[in-house]
This record gives structure tokens, sequence and C-alpha cells, in this order.
């Protein structure tokens, strides 16, 4: 399959994917994420691939969050069909049998952190900046951001990152445990996410395999918030205060909820 919007590279025993919508700082749309989709499948089924890194082009943003344009005029039923895709895309970037790693640079902001926090593990540059600002759009996250977050960073500042929308640092996101590690520079990305995942390929396959699925079962609670979040995303998308934010935004107006 040839891609639009993504850049698939396969070497050395490592499949580096790259969101290449630099111009719209990676924004994740549609198309966008169909293509991730099936660059992430084919690089689980490559045998030769012993790890995933993925990353964002250009030095500005990893992915700067959903495409706003496409979905503001949804309806309940298109809003939790986009949640659901979402999540089942994420869902096999946290499943996947292989390590993935997300090279963080510049803006991961709304599903752009969600697709970071679907990831194993993250690594980001200096200028890496993270933030769920969904509330800012009258909406809550769409892609498991409510259920990943706190995974990471813990209840209470979870819920004051969601409630806030305020964006972090990558050196604040690294002590909340959002972040793995942190590099200086964008150019030092790609470098360091080889070094943990060449590492990690002279492990046994196997048992890399069960960890993974091992510590994820750890998580897999009866009450399940990934389906309540879908349910609540698309009822969202019939209040006024979701209209009124994505109309802001589009407007470039502060929004008046």
């Amino acid at each position: 399959m040839s891609y639009s919007n993504v850049l698939y590279v396969a070497a050395e025993g490592l499949a580096t994917i790259t969101i290449n919508r630099p111009e719209k700082l990676n924004a994740l749309n549609i198309k966008t994420l169909a293509e991730i989709d099936h660059a992430v499948r084919t690089a689980q089924k490559d045998k030769s691939v012993r790890g995933i890194i993925l990353t964002g082009a250009g030095e500005k943003a990893f992915a700067a969050g959903a495409d706003i344009s496409e979905f503001a005029g949804f309806s309940h039923d298109q809003g939790q069909e986009l949640s659901s895709r979402g999540h089942a895309i994420f869902n096999n970037i946290e499943n996947s049998h292989k390590p993935v790693i997300a090279a963080v640079n510049g803006f991961a902001l709304g599903g752009g952190c969600e697709l970071a926090m679907a990831c194993h593990m993250r690594i980001a540059s200096a200028n890496a900046r993270f933030g769920q600002p969904e509330v800012n759009l009258g909406l809550i996250p769409g892609y498991a951001g409510t259920q990943r977050l706190i995974q990471l960073v813990g209840k209470g500042k979870a819920i004051e990152l969601l409630l806030t929308a305020e964006v972090i640092k990558a050196d604040e996101a690294c002590r909340l445990g959002l972040v793995n590690h942190t590099v200086e520079t964008v150019a030092e990305l790609l470098p360091k996410a080889t070094e943990m995942l060449q590492k990690i390929a002279a492990k046994g396959p196997k048992a890399i395999a069960q960890c993974i699925i091992l510590v994820n079962d750890f998580f897999d609670k009866e009450e399940n918030g990934f389906h309540n979040e879908i349910e609540a995303f698309g009822s969202l998308f019939q209040t006024p205060e979701f209209k009124e934010g994505t109309s802001a935004f589009l407007e470039k107006r502060p929004a008046k909820f």
C-alpha cells in the first residue's frame, strides 16, 4: 500500500512510521489514522521487524490532535463511530507483541497525546509539549485518553490535566511518568529510540511479547472505562457546548460556554 500522509521505512529490524503532514502539524484526520493503522499492522506482520518507532515529520509536532474541521458537524452516531475506530487503532498499538516507542517532537496534543500514550514507551525532545485540551471544545478525549492518562500519571494529576486542558513541557511529562526519557534535540530522538529497541531486540521475542500482554492485563478491569468513553464522546456531539467550542476554534476566537 502506498501512503499519502505516512512514511514507512523498515530496516535493520526496526520499522519507523512517520506522520507526514507537517504543514498541518501532523493532525490526525481519518485518512491519517487509517494509514497509521495499516503501517503498524504491516510492521507487526513483518517477521524481520523486532520493534516499531512512531514519530512526526518536522520539528513542530508529533501530532497536534485530531483534525477538528473534519468532525465539527458530526452527529452522535458519527462521533461514537469516530471514537470507536480510534480506540480500535490505538488498542492494536498498545497490544502489539512487538514494542512500540513514540519519539515525540513538538506538540502531542489531544489525539496526538493519546497516540503517544498508546505506545509502550515515550521519548521526548526538549521542545515536546503534551496535553488533552478537548474540554476547550466542549468535548472529552475520544481515543482512550481518559483511561491511559490515569495509568501513566495517576488519578489526581490526570483529572487536573483533563479538566484544566493544561499543556505541559517534556521535563514535567517525564517527572510525572508520562514520558520515559527526554533528549535535548529532535535529532537525538530516533537514535535514542533505536538504541532502546536494539537493546530489547537482543532479548527473547516471546518473553518480550508476554511481558507486554501481562502488563496490559493488569489494567483490564470489569468496568469498561474504554467503552464508557466511546459512549460519552458520542453523546457530547449533540451538546451546545461542543458546537460553540468547535465553532470558536475554527473561527479563531475564545469560546463562550
